[in-house]
């Protein structure tokens, strides 16, 4: 107690306690309400199968929203413990209400089962089989409110001692289970509708209608004898309540009614039949007058130690709500050869007079019945047993579910394979074919899950290209994965820059994906900085993304004195590879040249050589034609464009 689930759920009473679970009474800290958590049992809780399944169940549970539903609000799990949050109930169960009174008079059994058909129809509409229909599972409120408790939860429970369609084990309790689930492990809405036939029959006449001393015995009545007539325990009851229990528990499960709304539909035929008024639901004490369907407030007779059995086959469990045995009476019923108890031979009471007339109107369309008897018996021999199994291929599940219980064939449902020719849900194909069968038959059915996909990790993208290629061989063997390199300014090299189809697409199976790989940033042309300052040269060639350092000082005849004269590598380099190193060069001034001797060279070819070597010329002549002296003289150091005077004489 005060154990706190998941920050939100405390644990403050213990309502109840089974084999498989233990329910109690919680505060919802956040919304401040009281609620009903049920908590797993802690071998089941361990085992990955049931948790599983009994998760996917919770929710298919959480899905129905009926008034005579117990609703489900959350389900997860929390230091080890798997739970349930369901809705809170205050009242008692059925099981408590026949222990307390023995037997419900018809009125009273009817207006208990009603509210539980009406619940049953919504979870079989929603495509839901509760397949643990038993009193212990029928809450009845203080208000008189009755509510379908467990829904789904013994489909989805994997433990020891049951048999299922999926090939897990068969739990349930014993005395409610309906043959085709004791001999196959199968079932469907018929199943609910044969346990809740049970349930009607036990709030008649206060007990199920086999015993025994071990779950196999009443497991082999069950599947080998019919359930016996109510009146047979009760005298006075009306022979339609007979019938109905004798339909909605017949073996075959072909011969009862379709789902829950059929057997409420039947029952409420039978309440008009009767003239039966409505009451309101017992909740503990007896409000019906003295009358001949009004039963005692103690059972007619003890309890077989089985009766009811909450057990699994060849292992006995916790039994809950039974009644002892009576002082003085034995351990249990004589049973004989049959397994079934003997009729008690009692007078019957007298029976209303509009009953009386009905059955004088029953008695004549007997007689025509027994004479059809013989006819529909070689029909049955003969024709009779056939049926058309239907053409399914396409329908939607639960639509070729309906259609084969239409037909009286049992679905076996379903095998689930990929499908790029159907859509989910849609039936791909059936074991056997459409065509003749014999009612009863097993269809298997084939269904489609879609088409087959899969997905590339969106969170891959950015990522380095040696770490994502062994994750796409381990995680997607269905995909074929090619590489492609390109440039890209924002990732890294090696890096993954994207997948062509992109991360996220919806793939078939086999699809071919390009992983697109950075080759780091696209090379950047260096631009021609010369005649710009140093400063201004070296702030644009940074924002291109190049590392910039000053080389020594140069000349240039074209570049003025403190401006950039060159850039290695330069424009006529092309592209270089992204943060490269430019140098810069700074013009001092302009280029130096050497004086060359032009003594004793005629003017004209003094001038040529001169100039030849960047320098100016000014020439003084005195009736002459050879250069006598030059200033500066040969060999000097000057700037280039220098002028350099000559004396021009004989």
């Amino acid at each position: 107690m005060g154990l706190v689930l998941e920050g939100r759920y405390r644990l403050e009473e213990r309502l109840a306690r089974g084999g498989m679970s233990t329910v109690y009474a919680a505060t919802d800290l956040r919304l401040h309400k009281t609620v009903a958590v049920k908590v797993m049992a802690e071998h089941l809780a361990h085992d990955p199968t049931f948790v599983d399944r009994f998760t996917r169940e919770a929710r298919a549970a959480a899905m129905l929203s009926h008034p005579n539903v117990v609703g489900v609000s959350d389900q997860g799990s929390d230091q080890g413990l798997v739970f349930l949050v369901m809705e809170l109930v205050r009242g008692r169960t059925l099981r408590d209400l026949l222990t307390a009174r023995g037997r419900l008079t018809v009125a009273e059994a009817f207006a208990v089962l009603e509210p539980v058909l009406a619940g049953l129809t919504a979870a079989h509409r929603a495509g839901i089989v509760h397949r643990d229909i038993k009193p212990e599972n029928v809450l009845i409120g203080l208000d008189g409110i009755v509510k379908v408790a467990d829904f789904g939860l013994a489909r989805a429970v994997v433990g020891t001692g049951q048999t299922s369609q999926t090939g897990g084990v068969l739990i349930g309790t014993v005395a409610y289970l309906s043959p085709e689930q004791l001999e196959r492990g199968r079932a469907d809405a018929r199943s609910d509708i044969y346990a809740a036939g049970i349930v009607l029959y036990e709030m008649l006449t206060g007990h199920p209608p086999f015993g025994g001393d071990t779950p196999l015995a009443v497991a082999y009545q069950h599947v080998h004898h019919d359930v016996p007539a109510p009146s047979a325990e009760v005298p006075g009851l009306p022979w339609p309540v007979d019938e109905l229990v004798a339909r909605t528990t017949r073996r075959d499960p072909a011969g009862r009614p379709l789902d829950a709304g059929a057997f409420l539909a039947e029952m409420n035929h039978v309440r008009k039949d009767l003239g039966l008024e409505p009451v309101p639901v017992p909740t503990g004490r007896s409000t019906a007058g003295p009358d001949t369907l009004r039963p005692t407030n103690r059972p007619t007779r003890p309890r077989h130690p089985s009766d009811p059995m909450t057990e699994v086959l060849g292992r006995q469990i916790e039994r809950n709500g039974r009644t002892g045995v009576l002082p003085g009476m034995g351990a249990g019923p004589t049973m004989n050869v049959n397994g079934r108890r003997p009729a008690v031979e009692r007078a019957r009471p007298g029976v209303p007079q509009h009953i009386r007339r009905r059955r004088a109107r029953f008695a004549v369309a007997l007689i025509l019945l027994l004479a059809i008897t013989i006819g529909a018996i070689g029909w049955w021999l003969g024709s009779g047993r056939w049926t058309q199994i239907p053409e399914l291929i396409g329908q939607e599940q639960s639509a070729a579910i309906d259609l084969l219980q239409g037909a009286g064939l049992d679905p076996d449902c379903c095998d689930e394979q990929w499908s790029e020719e159907f859509p989910a849900g849609a039936v791909m194909s059936t074991e056997p074919k459409a065509g003749e069968a014999i009612r009863g038959t097993d269809v298997r059915l084939v269904v489609s899950k879609g088409p087959e996909r899969f997905r590339v990790d969106t969170a891959l993208v950015s990522k380095p290209w040696a770490e994502v290629e062994p994750l796409l061989q381990e995680s997607l063997p269905e995909i074929q994965f090619t590489t492609a390199e390109q440039y890209d300014d924002g990732v890294p090299a090696g890096a993954v820059i994207g997948f062509d189809p992109p991360a996220g697409t919806d793939l078939p199976r086999d699809s071919v994906v390009t992983v697109l790989v950075s080759q780091g940033h696209e090379p950047v042309a260096v631009p021609d900085v010369t005649g710009q300052s140093p400063e201004q040269a070296v702030a644009n060639l940074e924002a291109l993304g190049f590392e910039v350092q000053k080389g020594e000082d140069g000349r240039s005849a074209a570049v003025d004195v403190g401006e950039v004269m060159a850039v290695s590598p330069g424009p006529a380099d092309g592209p270089v590879e992204f943060g490269s190193v430019v140098t810069i060069t700074v013009s001092v001034g302009v280029p130096l040249v050497t004086v060359p001797d032009v003594t004793g060279k005629k003017a004209d070819e003094a001038r040529s050589i001169l100039e030849a070597a960047g320098l100016k010329v000014d020439a003084t002549s005195f009736f002459g034609n050879k250069v006598r002296q030059q200033v500066p003289a040969a060999g000097e150091t000057v700037e280039q464009g220098t002028v350099v005077k000559i004396l021009v004489a004989f």
